[in-house]
């Protein structure tokens, strides 16, 4: 189970390294494929805002990165649980005022790698 929470746990770093790289450096080209609802004129004008939002995922991608080399493994547990569950209300946020897909795309694996995190324990 622990190696199955660690597999989740990366899984949702590596989502969060993906956002970070098209919000910082693909906004236009790969932002009005993934918020297809969004008006495309959007695009350009926020490639600020978009690489700002971009490098929040990276510390969060960060984090859960960070917990594979916290050698005690209570503390491992407790950063990744914080990290899981700001990227979990991040989600919840975005799935509330961006677009609902994002529920599905963030929450949802951050979710089941915390419960799995916790029944590892």
């Amino acid at each position: 189970m622990a190696l199955l929470a660690k597999i989740l746990i990366g899984l949702v770093a590596f989502i969060h390294t993906y956002i970070l790289w098209f919000e910082m450096f693909a906004w236009t080209s790969k932002g009005p494929k993934i918020f297809s609802t969004l008006p495309s004129e959007l695009f350009p004008q926020t490639v600020s805002m978009a690489a700002n939002q971009g490098l929040y995922n990276g510390f969060l991608a960060a984090g859960l990165i960070w917990t594979f080399f916290i050698t005690d493994s209570k503390w491992q547990t407790n950063v990744a649980t914080f990290f899981l569950l700001c990227v979990i209300i991040a989600g919840i946020y975005g799935a509330l005022t961006v677009d609902k897909k994002i529920l599905f795309v963030q929450t949802v694996p951050a979710l089941i790698a915390l419960l799995v995190l916790q029944f590892a324990k």
